[in-house]
């Protein structure tokens, strides 16, 4: 692939560098040009050039790409793989190895602590690919993020995130309403003397996500029939 080929991400300015060094893609070579689209449209903070805050957002706009895209754990960039350490909502830490063998994907993000049959959504059936085509049909446009506000800044990064997408899409059986889905929550993230990312905290509620996506209509066929004989969501995810 040229270098004229491949288009520049002003939100993920490596990922230009990652496409033309061959990366080993999960689903192919990603590209942002529809969530950006809706980040400009909806976000509510616009920080200027330079700032703790655009830097911020850069560090996680470019691990986030990395932790739902990228195959091999030794060719991210923001995080160093041996120490990476993921916690949700103060729960035991997970190394990448764990975090593969728990599903990857949206799965470490929605770990819940409920009993099997009150899961309104059961991410331990699932695996990343599914998960990613459920959330992936559910938000055809993308479900954005914008940095709110940061507490501090390197080595630990504390920060406010919102997350909002609408729900144009099927997800897990119920259809869409068209609705703009909201998350708000904290993380943290600690960098090394490298500025590489050697933990990364999260506190939410998945709640507030799985609420939205599930107050449309069931319907009598599953989520995958129905995303089948759609022409526009067949190809989703």
């Amino acid at each position: 692939m040229t270098a004229s080929s491949v288009a520049e991400d002003k939100y993920r300015p490596l990922l230009r560098q990652d496409i033309e060094e061959n990366t080993k893609w999960r689903y192919g070579p990603p590209s942002y040009e529809v969530v950006n689209k809706l980040f400009e449209e909806g976000r509510t903070k616009v920080w200027a050039p330079g700032s703790l805050e655009e830097k911020v957002q850069t560090i996680v706009k470019q691990w986030e790409m990395e932790m739902f895209h990228k195959l091999d754990f030794q060719e991210n960039r923001s995080v160093d793989p041996e120490k990476y350490i993921f916690s949700l909502n103060g729960r035991k830490g997970i190394s990448l190895e764990e975090k593969r063998k728990l599903g990857g994907g949206y799965i470490p993000l929605l770990q819940t602590s409920l009993p099997e049959k009150l899961r309104p959504y059961n991410p331990y059936a699932e695996t990343a690919d599914s998960s990613h085509k459920a959330f992936t049909t559910a938000f055809p446009r993308g479900f954005a993020l914008e940095i709110l506000h940061v507490y501090s800044g390197p080595p630990e990064i504390v920060y406010k995130f919102r997350h909002w997408g609408y729900m144009e899409g099927p997800f897990n059986g119920h259809a869409p309403t068209g609705d703009k889905i909201e998350l708000y929550g904290m993380a943290i993230f600690t960098l090394d003397e490298n500025s590489k990312i050697v933990k990364v905290e999260f506190f939410y509620d998945p709640a507030e996500l799985l609420g939205g996506l599930l107050k449309g209509a069931e319907f009598e066929n599953s989520a995958e029939d129905a995303v089948a004989s759609c022409p526009v969501l067949r190809s989703t995810g």
